[in-house]
């Protein structure tokens, strides 16, 4: 038995590696330029992908990266818990199918969904899923989001769900000693830190506030959070996608056969007493956070390419030490 409990899963939105931690002491990344807070919005989709992407890493997109005193709560979690530098997401594109690797391990879509996109599937997707593979098994799961903030409702058997609840409900279910088996929370628009009008300030402090209220909590010492990004947003990153898989639907010019799986390399902290203090440099994705929680969990793997045995992605298992003391004080969002 493993002393973990509860899997919080926060979902932020929009950045790659290089520009969160390209600086961060000890890790494979590069120095760039301040980016300015907020940033605007860019193109981040498969074709925006293709146009960008080279043997370097992704290349033409905004070369620039925000420093500790943008984020400062990030880096002091990536100084005393675990920052994994060699994470990918899993679809070299934009939110959606991002999202729903981090919820079923697959996507049956290359871009986010919509009616003038229709070389790809339109929603709700009849696809098997974490949070289905959890309640058949008899553990809980709460979707921690505002409407149109997470994509649990593209997914048939989860739609209308009553654990689909408020993101200010996460607050609340801590406060008073409860979390499920796993959750997924997702941030109130204006501090996911997408880029636009969001600030990565604001949102950076919204996601360490709800690290402080686990931390304060008695659900503590039995927590891991996994905190990543869905995509790249279409920032700079040094390092290359690796090619996994192609697309073998069919799309605008170029995208039939192109690289579907992975995608642009993006930050992943885990905090929890059980996480190392380190820079890990293993190779994950975000079906690794569906693959920790399966094997946490002794769950049954559904059938989908990313959970096969042999796919390149681990399962996250090697950023914990569960043999040690457990480091139970709460964590301080002033970096060192």
């Amino acid at each position: 038995m493993f002393p973990i409990a509860h899997v919080v899963i926060i979902t932020k939105e929009n950045h790659t590696f290089d520009n969160y931690f390209g600086a961060f002491p000890g890790v494979a990344g590069v120095s760039l330029p301040h980016a300015i807070d907020p940033h605007p919005d860019q193109g981040h989709g498969h074709d925006t992908w293709l146009k960008n992407n080279g043997a370097s890493g992704i290349t033409g997109s905004a070369k620039m990266q925000y420093t500790v005193a943008d984020i400062p709560g990030y880096w002091a979690f990536a100084q005393q818990y675990t920052l994994c530098d060699n994470y990918f997401t899993d679809v070299a594109s934009q939110s959606e199918p991002n999202h729903l690797f981090l919820i079923a391990a697959d996507s049956p879509v290359i871009d986010n969904s919509s009616h003038g996109r229709n070389y790809q599937p339109q929603p709700p997707f009849d696809i098997p899923s974490l949070p289905q593979t959890l309640a058949m098994a008899g553990h809980t799961w709460r979707n921690y989001a505002e409407p149109n903030s997470s994509y649990f409702n593209h997914i048939k058997a989860l739609q209308g769900n009553s654990w689909n609840v408020p993101s200010s409900q996460f607050d609340s279910d801590v406060a008073k000693g409860f979390l499920p088996d796993v959750s997924w929370l997702y941030a109130p628009f204006g501090d996911s830190e997408h880029p636009g009008s969001q600030t990565v300030r604001q949102g950076a402090q919204w996601t360490a506030q709800r690290v402080l209220n686990v931390a304060n909590s008695s659900l503590w010492a039995s927590t891991a959070i996994i905190i990543t990004w869905d995509d790249w947003g279409g920032w700079y990153d040094h390092v290359a996608s690796p090619n996994q898989s192609q697309w073998t639907g069919k799309g605008p010019a170029g995208y039939q056969g192109s690289q579907f799986r992975f995608g642009p390399r993006v930050p992943c902290l885990i905090v929890s007493p059980y996480s190392k203090q380190q820079i890990i440099h293993q190779f994950y994705s975000h079906a690794s956070v569906v693959k920790f929680c399966i094997r946490l969990f002794g769950l049954t793997a559904w059938k989908t390419p990313a959970l096969d045995i042999g796919d390149p992605a681990g399962d996250l298992f090697d950023c914990f030490d569960f043999a040690a003391s457990p480091r139970l004080a709460v964590p301080s969002i002033i970096p060192k």
